[in-house]
């Protein structure tokens, strides 16, 4: 591929409009999980038939090998994993504070796959624990400052304790 730094900007935004999407197709099916079904066949669809159309592009060959399709299912299951506990952050009371989830999650993925990289760095840059550092205190800077609706109920029932 010839675009990478576009694509992980695709990637960034997509997954950015992942979190208010998931809240607005629970808010839509009135439950926490029937939106996680509807992801699995989202999943399910664009994985299968993108990654197929891909491959064909690519003049791919569709043979595949246990240790490479071991683990793409492993990848797959973290996707699917951080769909879920995603879920479950917005349902136990992310909602609340959707500002504070987003940054939390975009900032460990990025600790983590820099740390995970280091299994097999012979070194590394010291520069790296700053970044880490760096990203920490950007979290906690999103997360504190970025704007947001008042919760569900709070207009109403500020309404009702002014008359």
């Amino acid at each position: 591929m010839r675009y990478p730094i576009l694509f992980a900007l695709m990637t960034g935004l997509f997954w950015a409009l992942y979190g208010p999407a998931v809240a607005q197709a629970r808010s839509a099916l009135h439950s926490p999980f029937k939106p996680y079904f509807a992801i699995g066949l989202a999943y399910l669809v664009w994985a299968t038939f993108g990654g197929m159309f891909i491959m064909w592009l690519n003049g791919d060959s569709f043979s595949f090998t246990g240790q490479g399709i071991t683990w793409g299912f492993i990848a797959g299951s973290m996707g699917a994993f951080g769909a879920l506990t995603l879920t479950l952050a917005m349902f136990t009371g992310g909602t609340a504070m959707p500002q504070i989830v987003m940054p939390i999650v975009f900032g460990t993925a990025v600790t983590v796959s820099a740390l995970v990289s280091l299994r097999n760095a012979e070194s590394f840059s010291p520069w790296l624990p700053v970044g880490i550092a760096v990203i920490a205190v950007g979290i906690v800077l999103v997360a504190y400052n970025t704007p947001h609706a008042a919760p569900p109920g709070a207009a109403t029932a500020a309404t009702e304790t002014e008359h």
